[in-house]
C-alpha cells in the first residue's frame, strides 16, 4: 500500500487552532522544515526523506511571500490600486515607490529592510537545489511508486527554482544565479548579479525541463493546486514568455493550460469561493493556515491592513482601513459598471471612502485581539491565464482572437463584450487583468508590460504618478539591495536606478 506521508505530522496538527483544521488537508506537508545541509549524510534515504525536502522548498517560498507581506507589496501596493495621497503605516514609502528611505541597519522588522532583502529567495533556491541533487541519489527500492514519485519530486523542485528566480529577476531585474549547494544563500559572497536576461533564460530553462516530469493529475486531490503539476509549469512559462516579450510563446504556453479542459471556471455570483483556495479554476497557490501565519505575527496578516467594522473585530469601530485603496482607479477606472459579479461580490461599503475588499476577509484569531489571514495565495488561476492569452493575442495583432478571449472572461462577470478599438486593446486587456486580479499581486507587472508594449504609464491614478516614463526607463521599477547585504558582498552592487538614492 502506498505510504501516506501526512500521518507522521498529525500529532503536530493536533495542537493547530481549530480553524486551522479546515486547511489540515494541506497544511501538514507544507508545514515541514526545510532541509539543510548538516543533515544531507544521514537525510537522503528514501520517498518520504524526498517528501519532506519538496515540502521545504514550499515552506521557503511561502516565507519569502509573506515576509513582509512581500507577495502583495511588490505586486500591488506600489500601483495604481493604492493611494500614495493618504499617510499610512510602515508601508507608504512602498505605495509611494520611494524604495530607497533610511532603515537602520537593526530595523529588521520594517517593511522596506524586508522587502529590500532576497535572502529568503536564495534559500529556497537552495532547498531546491539540495532536491535536485540528492533526490536522483536515493535507491530506486526506497520508492513505494519510483516512476511516478521520481519525476513529481524533480519536477516540483525544478519548478520551485523557476518560480524562485522568475519572480526576484522581476523584482530586481539583475541577480545572482546560484545552482550549487554549498553556496552561502544569505550572504552570497561569491556571488555578482547576473544580466536579468540571462536570469530569465535560466528560469525558463528550469521550468521546461520540470514540465519533463510533472503530470496534470495529482497523487492526492488534497494537493491540488498547493503543489506543481503541468498546469502550473505552463501558467507559470507563459507569464515568463510574457515578461520578456515573447508573445508567440506566451499565446502557446497559455492555450495548453486554457485548452486542456482541466480548470474550469468559478460561477461569479459565487466569487469569493475562489479564494477560499484550491477551486475548480486555480492552478498554483501558495498556502497559508493559522500555524504559518502566526509565526510571522498578525501585524503581518494581510486582512491587518485591508479589513475593519464587522470584518475585523480588533478594529470594529474604525473607519478606515489601515491601506487606503485608491477610490478614483476603483470606481472610474476598473469598476465603472454596477452590474459587474467581481464588484457586487467583492466589495463591501464600495461607495465608502475606505471600501473594503472581501477578497482576503477569511480570518481566524489567535486571541481577540490577533486576526490571521488564512486565504491562500492565489498566483496562478484560470482565469487570469485565459487573459494573459488574450494580451499575448493583442500584443500579435490578432485582435479578433484577443477579442473573443477577452470576452470570455468579461462574460463571467455579467459584462456585456468590450468595443475597444483595435489600437487599444492590448490595454483593454491589461485593465481587465486590473478588474479580474484585483488585489492578487499581479498589477504592478502588468503595468510594467504595459509601458513596455505601449509605453502607457499608469502606475498610479495620475498618469505618472509614482513612476514617472523618464524614471521607468532609467529602471525605476526594479527595487534597491538591502545595503547590509550588499556590505557582506563585495561582488554585489546595488540596483542601478537606486545607486546614488539609497539612504
Amino acid at each position: 500500500m502506498k505510504k501516506n506521508y501526512k500521518i507522521k505530522y498529525l500529532l503536530q496538527l493536533l495542537t493547530f487552532s481549530i480553524a486551522t483544521i479546515h486547511f489540515s488537508s494541506c497544511s501538514d506537508f507544507l508545514e515541514e522544515e526545510p532541509v539543510s545541509q548538516v543533515s544531507d549524510e544521514t537525510f537522503w534515504e528514501n520517498d518520504e526523506d524526498a517528501n519532506s525536502a519538496i515540502a521545504g522548498g514550499y515552506s521557503e517560498l511561502r516565507k519569502a511571500l509573506n515576509y513582509g507581506l512581500a507577495y502583495y507589496s511588490y505586486g500591488d501596493l506600489p500601483t495604481d490600486i493604492f493611494s500614495k495621497e493618504r499617510e499610512i503605516t510602515d508601508y507608504s514609502d512602498v505605495m509611494k515607490v520611494n524604495w530607497g528611505v533610511a532603515v537602520e541597519a537593526s530595523a529588521t522588522d520594517k517593511p522596506m529592510y524586508k522587502l529590500r532583502n532576497f535572502s529568503l529567495f536564495y534559500a529556497t533556491i537552495q532547498q531546491a537545489n539540495l532536491c535536485l541533487e540528492h533526490i536522483p541519489e536515493i535507491p530506486k527500492d526506497q520508492f513505494d511508486e519510483y516512476d511516478v514519485q521520481y519525476n513529481q519530486f524533480m519536477g516540483e523542485a525544478y519548478f520551485i527554482r523557476a518560480f524562485s528566480y522568475f519572480y526576484i529577476t522581476r523584482v530586481w531585474g539583475d541577480v545572482p544565479i546560484v545552482d550549487e549547494t554549498n553556496s552561502d544563500e544569505v550572504d552570497l559572497k561569491n556571488y555578482a548579479r547576473s544580466d536579468k536576461e540571462d536570469v530569465l533564460t535560466k528560469a525558463i530553462s528550469d521550468c521546461k525541463t520540470a514540465l519533463t516530469y510533472l503530470s496534470w493529475d495529482y497523487d492526492d486531490s488534497d494537493d491540488k493546486a498547493v503543489r506543481a503539476n503541468s498546469g502550473a509549469a505552463w501558467a507559470l512559462l507563459a507569464h515568463m514568455y510574457a515578461w520578456g516579450g515573447n508573445y508567440e510563446a506566451c499565446e502557446k504556453a497559455a492555450e495548453k493550460v486554457t485548452e486542456k479542459g482541466y480548470y474550469t471556471y468559478v460561477d461569479r455570483n459565487n466569487y469569493l469561493d475562489v479564494f477560499e483556495g484550491q477551486s475548480s479554476e486555480s492552478i498554483f497557490e501558495i498556502s497559508q493556515n493559522s500555524e504559518s501565519e502566526a509565526k510571522a505575527g498578525w501585524y503581518n496578516s494581510l486582512v491587518w491592513y485591508l479589513l475593519r467594522g464587522e470584518y475585523l473585530t480588533p478594529r470594529k469601530d474604525e473607519q478606515a482601513t489601515l491601506w487606503p485603496v485608491d477610490t478614483l482607479t476603483l470606481r472610474q477606472t476598473l469598476f465603472n459598471d454596477a452590474g459587474d459579479l467581481r464588484r457586487i461580490n467583492g466589495f463591501d461599503e464600495f461607495s465608502n471612502a475606505w471600501p473594503i475588499i472581501l477578497k482576503h476577509s477569511n480570518v481566524v484569531y489567535t486571541s481577540p485581539s490577533s486576526p490571521l489571514d488564512i486565504n491562500n495565495i492565489v498566483v496562478f488561476r484560470l482565469a487570469g491565464i485565459t487573459l494573459l492569452k488574450a494580451e499575448a493575442q493583442a500584443a500579435q495583432k490578432k485582435y479578433t482572437l484577443a477579442r473573443e478571449t477577452l470576452n470570455t472572461v468579461r462574460r463571467l462577470a455579467d459584462l456585456d463584450d468590450s468595443e475597444v478599438s483595435d489600437d487599444q486593446l492590448f490595454a483593454a486587456v491589461i485593465e481587465e487583468r486590473g478588474r479580474e486580479l484585483y488585489l492578487e499581486g499581479h498589477r504592478f507587472y502588468d503595468l510594467v508590460r504595459l509601458a513596455r508594449e505601449k509605453g502607457v504609464y499608469k502606475f498610479g491614478s495620475d498618469d505618472s504618478d509614482k513612476i514617472s516614463p523618464i524614471e521607468f526607463e532609467k529602471g525605476k521599477s526594479y527595487w534597491p539591495i538591502q545595503p547590509t547585504i550588499l556590505e557582506t558582498n563585495p561582488l554585489l552592487t546595488q540596483t542601478p536606478y537606486w545607486q546614488s538614492k539609497v539612504e
